[in-house]
């Protein structure tokens, strides 16, 4: 491997120059500057990590905390591509990720323990018990954090829009006649209280009354309960037209519900799902949701984790919020 001293023999410089011109100080002129690093780049040569983080006391080191609710892990479509994005834009910024958990070696331990272990430079929460007290820890530390759809008041969060996307997918059902609509909404989480509020507040402004019996709650990604609850919802005396699921996944076990009842989609019932998955693009007929967008949500918590780190003192507490786009798909039938 390619060091300093190999530099310096090349150029015909003192190691400390070549040290000083890698690192843009401004007492080695601009062509000897020029002159090192071609050099450097030239013979292949890449900074030993331990050496920068003593010199700059940063790892370039991202941590990232990743558990939801159904232990999926990254076969989690919406998360998988977030975290995806985040880590293509972290690593255009010189910085790598490590997945940070509560065991080394079979021995416990928190999850700040385990990011100063590691000697993370800051960390991303996605999906997770915000209300774990280990999770509580690391947000209360003196780590950056940031969060990805969940608000702590003193930390930076990147959002979906979920008020505005419940509320453009329910204005779209009710435009096609609609007016019973059921709700298989997701676990209680500041998620599915915005998507359930936004939700009632459009059947309101349409007059339309929500039985409570058209209202059910599952985990996300749960295809067993999507399908259970989508058979409870078509046995009613008075069945929905429309039924909501919580995500375009947990749509599938509604799927197969219907199909087990012999019903079509849309002819028989309309259904919708949320998130935009890839799947959702590809199923027949095409499936009615809203695609969150994920590419920008990853790119936002890299851009503004990294701010905290380099700038510390210009860092703003924000709230960024990412809008998404409605896919009306074919699974909504229009009523007359």
């Amino acid at each position: 491997m390619v060091s300093m001293k190999d530099i310096a023999r090349l150029c015909g410089v003192s190691v400390a120059t070549v040290s000083k011109a890698l690192n843009d100080y401004s007492d080695v002129g601009e062509a000897t500057k020029a002159r090192i690093r071609k050099a450097a780049d030239e013979a292949g040569y890449f900074p030993n990590s331990s050496a920068r983080a003593l010199k700059t006391n940063r790892t370039y080191n991202l941590g990232v905390l990743f558990v939801d609710e159904a232990r999926s892990g990254l076969t989690h479509d919406f998360f998988a591509s977030v975290l995806d994005s985040f880590k293509v834009r972290a690593e255009a910024r010189g910085y790598d990720i490590t997945f940070t958990n509560c065991n080394i070696n079979n021995r416990r331990m928190s999850y700040y323990e385990h990011c100063r272990y590691r000697g993370v430079d800051g960390v991303v929460i996605a999906c997770i018990d915000f209300y774990n007290p280990d999770v509580l820890g690391l947000i209360q530390s003196d780590l950056p954090v940031v969060t990805i759809d969940h608000i702590f008041d003193n930390r930076t969060a990147v959002l979906s829009d979920n008020v505005a996307g419940m509320e453009e997918l329910t204005e779209y059902i009710c435009s096609m006649g609609h007016r019973r609509i059921a709700y298989i909404h997701g676990a209680d989480s500041s998620v599915s209280r915005n998507r359930i509020s936004s939700f009632y507040r459009v059947m309101a402004k349409y007059g339309i009354n929500v039985p409570d019996v058209y209202m059910k709650e599952a985990q996300y990604r749960d295809t067993e309960a999507a399908k259970r609850l989508t058979h409870t919802l078509l046995s009613l005396p008075e069945a929905p037209t429309c039924i909501i699921y919580p995500d375009d996944f947990a749509a599938l076990g509604g799927i197969n519900a219907i199909k087990e009842r012999g019903l079509r989609i849309p002819e028989d019932i309309s259904i919708a799902g949320y998130d935009g998955i890839r799947i959702a693009q590809v199923m027949e007929p095409h499936l009615a949701t809203v695609c969150q967008d994920t590419a920008e949500i990853g790119r936002m918590a890299a851009d503004r984790l990294i701010m905290q780190i380099e700038n510390p003192k210009t860092a703003l507490i924000e709230h960024v919020v990412v809008k998404g786009r409605l896919q009306k798909g074919e699974s909504v039938r229009r009523l007359e």
